[in-house]
């Protein structure tokens, strides 16, 4: 189930199935398979698209000396994110795993290499976010350090220039890159493309971080802190840090702190080649909240009229109306896409390649409404998102479903009726949470809830929640209350494994199965927090925000007992039953039972295993 539309530079004819070099009114592009995607990026050399199973496949471009399209080896992703001259992978274990070229006149290396291993600090190799920049890649660690890896030639990795330049293992003589080095010693490691018989390392950037932003073609790179205090470095010969106009530089090779940044809550910033543009959302709205987009740098590629903007300035447009909000936003090299929760896809900057979908102008100075084909999926246009290739751009249905499992379970923390627990702050607050939750975070263990009931006792309510929200989504947010907590905070526990015990153990955990699904005037008892992780059905069912706070109930009469017990058994374990005897009518059953209920096909999925289990017994 995906759609893909596409317009801007064909450097993908196979991809698109179109020989034309410019595309400027979009297309749909179908796949072969209909497997839910969950990304879309593009570099250079290469379209890499990753699906909702964790696996993903490259397609090359058309003047590739490697004409096969593939399925990437590496399984268990998480992200993908591209550069012009890179690509990055983040696995679900936290490895970082790139493709980069040498230089700007040659290809990519042909195989992904593991570059979080080298790090020299080993533990500091769980890698957290990747993102790229046109040709450095930067990593964010678990323990929240930023490295930059690769090319330094424009202070972007936060360190002084060399003096001189190093020549490159590719013996090109008349390309030569700047590298940084970590000190005047000649005989320590330098850092940047391997030379001779040195490998590069990352290099530690700025710790207590939360956030990276760069982009595509971007030799520039922003850093938020733990307390919300933005920092760039790189280059910035048309502003695009946003420091002011005393700042105009090539070259900004330290980190620097960003003043004047608009007020409220960094959601993200991309960068371009001569702009950036930052997402801004009123943390002052509890419902909706508003969102803004506010850019600096060349004024051509802003969105701002012919306005000239050394600093982070809104861009104000009648497209943008009160009543709609911004859903997702990506930059190219000097263009930029936003959609809207009213389905509007807006351009503004660069089109001579008609990466703004249109045969129009070359520069598109202010925001204008771009004209789509009939999408697929029109009723959910919050499941679409953009991304903008060097040159080229692309709409694409992505369902956050499951991949934003993390979100919805902080949603579903705030969602009181849903909580069955209570913890008392400093002050004597009150907040309620969900047993079931802290059970798979806190090792299933009731000595881990009361060691965090004393932790909360001494909080204020702000630093309760974040501890809170640290719990349900898994991530760090500060570092600080991390470090005070993480010894009864269990990041491995395997959620179906938990899963699995709450089914073998009904007795136990029955208060904690708080939803009904009736049967043949039979009931069953779930905890809605497994039906959200499981089926897409019910998570848009109970994460919807309703007054209506009273158990639904549910009937399935039209499934038979066995195949019940299957779809039962599976939701808690991932597994099917040993001793079941599966036949072509309960397969025929489940699959229609899978797309009514929507069900979230993780690896393995119910219906291979239907299948496998079918084939042995027969």
């Amino acid at each position: 189930m995906n759609e893909i539309i596409f317009f801007g530079f064909n450097h993908f004819p196979k991809f698109t199935g179109i020989s034309n070099e410019k595309i400027t009114n979009p297309i749909q592009i179908k796949l072969e398979n209909e497997k839910q995607i969950k990304q879309i990026v593009v570099g250079d050399f290469s379209i890499l698209i990753l699906f909702a199973n964790g696996k993903a496949i490259e397609y090359l471009n058309g003047k590739s000396q490697v004409q096969i399209d593939q399925e990437t080896e590496i399984e268990n992703i998480q992200k993908v994110t591209a550069g012009q001259r890179n690509l990055a992978i983040l696995t679900k274990e936290g490895n970082v795993f790139a493709k980069r070229s040498a230089n700007l006149f040659s290809e990519q290396t042909k195989y992904f290499e593991d570059i979080s291993s080298l790090i020299e600090d080993t533990n500091d190799r769980i890698i957290q976010d990747v993102v790229c920049g046109r040709e450095a890649i930067y990593l964010l660690t678990s323990n929240q350090n930023a490295y930059g890896f690769g090319p330094n030639q424009f202070g972007q990795l936060g360190c002084e220039l060399p003096k001189s330049t190093i020549k490159m293992k590719s013996n090109d003589d008349f390309l030569q890159i700047f590298f940084p080095v970590l000190n005047s010693d000649p005989n320590q490691q330098k850092v940047g493309i391997e030379d001779q018989n040195e490998k590069e390392k990352p290099i530690l950037m700025m710790k207590n971080v939360s956030k990276i932003f760069s982009g595509i073609s971007s030799d520039c790179v922003f850093l938020l802190n733990s307390n919300q205090e933005l920092f760039g470095c790189g280059r910035n010969h048309t502003g695009q840090l946003g420091l002011g106009e005393s700042r105009i530089q090539e070259e900004i090779n330290k980190l620097t702190k960003i003043q004047n940044i608009p007020k409220g809550k960094i959601i993200d910033i991309q960068c371009g080649f001569k702009h950036s543009v930052m997402l801004v959302e009123d943390e002052n709205e509890d419902e909706n909240p508003k969102r803004k987009l506010y850019s600096c740098g060349d004024w051509l590629f802003l969105g701002l009229d012919r306005e000239k903007k050394k600093e982070f300035t809104e861009i104000k447009s009648s497209l943008f109306e009160n009543d709609d909000n911004i859903l997702d936003f990506s930059v190219g090299n000097e263009h930029t896409l936003v959609l809207t929760s009213k389905g509007k896809l807006i351009g503004f900057g660069h089109n001579y390649f008609g990466q703004l979908g249109t045969i129009n102008k070359a520069y598109e100075l202010i925001p204008f409404q771009i004209e789509l084909p009939k999408l697929r999926f029109n009723e959910n246009i919050s499941n679409y998102h953009v991304s903008c290739g060097f040159d080229n751009s692309f709409l694409y249905y992505s369902p956050l479903s499951f991949s934003n499992l993390e979100e919805d379970l902080i949603k579903l923390f705030r969602r009181k009726e849903f909580c069955n627990i209570s913890f008392k702050t400093e002050n004597g607050e009150i907040i309620e949470a969900h047993k079931l939750i802290l059970k798979y975070r806190l090792n299933q263990n009731q000595n881990e809830i009361e060691k965090l009931k004393e932790i909360i006792s001494n909080k204020s309510i702000k630093e309760s929640n974040q501890i809170f929200e640290m719990i349900y989504s898994n991530r760090i947010i500060n570092p600080i209350l991390y470090y005070e907590i993480k010894e009864i905070i269990n990041s491995n526990e395997k959620i179906e494994e938990t899963m699995k015990r709450i089914y073998l153990n009904e007795n136990e955990n029955e208060n904690e199965k708080d939803f009904i699904i009736e049967r043949n005037e039979k009931q069953y008892k779930f905890p809605k927090l497994i039906l959200i992780m499981r089926s897409e059905l019910y998570r848009g069912m109970f994460l919807s925000v309703t007054d209506d706070t009273s158990n639904k109930v549910t009937d399935y009469s039209e499934l038979s007992n066995k195949s019940f017990q299957i779809f039962e058994y599976w939701i808690y374990s991932n597994q099917i039953k040993d001793e079941i005897q599966i036949t072509q009518e309960i397969i025929n059953e489940i699959q229609t039972g899978i797309d009514y209920f929507q069900l979230n096909q993780t690896n393995p999925n119910l219906f291979d295993l239907l299948i496998k289990k079918f084939n042995n017994q027969n």
